[in-house]
């Protein structure tokens, strides 16, 4: 079973290892870490991952994993990512993106009609992809399943697994990780943050939200959006 995940710089690590350590566990799994060369990738926090595989030498997937985070910016109007998306993902059986990653692959035209989540901060922009945007954990459609901000790409992964191998041996993978969150803080969602930390995120995601709805406003006329 074939596994790709596209890294690239200034990412999300968590988007990717998060479901790497779901994903893996799967009977006869192959993994690979995917950029434009084999040159090491920084990811936003400093933390180094090395691809595995270039874009142009990957082989046929059966899942391809989609992570974000703010180096997802530089990408949108990638021809090489982009194009690269698009077409494994009409080979995969399925398409796994996190957080930003929906950005990516809402630019491929994989999104249109479907209902899809992402990062709250972003999530007014999946529509300019023509994208019914959901304010869910994780949202399946067809071969698609969209994850929110960063840590559900765990949840994510185990749905894709359940997809794969069954619900039950899907369990066992979760149980094998005691993934069973009890987070010391209940403020992990903007229905459950205090008002002045929402405020406070959001103006922190302000900057790179603007660019992001400028490039998707782009990408919307490009795709036929309106």
């Amino acid at each position: 079973m074939n596994i790709g995940a596209l890294i690239f710089p200034d990412m999300n690590q968590l988007d990717f290892t998060g479901p790497f350590e779901v994903l893996a566990r799967l009977p006869g799994a192959r993994f690979h870490l995917l950029w434009k060369n084999k040159k090491p990738v920084r990811d936003i926090h400093g933390l180094m991952l090395t691809p595995t595989t270039t874009l142009v030498c990957c082989p046929p997937l059966d899942i391809l994993i989609v992570p974000g985070g703010g180096g997802q910016e530089a990408l949108m109007e990638d021809d090489a990512v982009i194009s690269f998306i698009r077409q494994r993902a009409s080979q995969a059986r399925v398409v796994l993106s996190v957080c930003t990653g929906a950005l990516l692959c809402g630019a491929a035209g994989l999104l249109i009609g479907r209902p899809a989540t992402t990062h709250w901060a972003a999530l007014d922009l999946l529509a300019l992809f023509g994208a019914i945007p959901s304010a869910q954990r994780v949202v399946s459609s067809g071969n698609m399943i969209t994850c929110a901000g960063v840590t559900s790409g765990i949840d994510g992964a185990l749905a894709a697994a359940a997809q794969m191998i069954g619900a039950d041996r899907a369990r066992m993978i979760q149980l094998a990780m005691e993934y069973a969150p009890e987070p010391p803080f209940h403020s992990g969602s903007i229905s459950a943050a205090p008002a002045h930390l929402l405020a406070l995120a959001r103006r922190q995601f302000a900057p790179i939200t603007a660019k992001r709805l400028k490039t998707a406003r782009r990408i919307a006329i490009k795709l036929g959006v309106k």
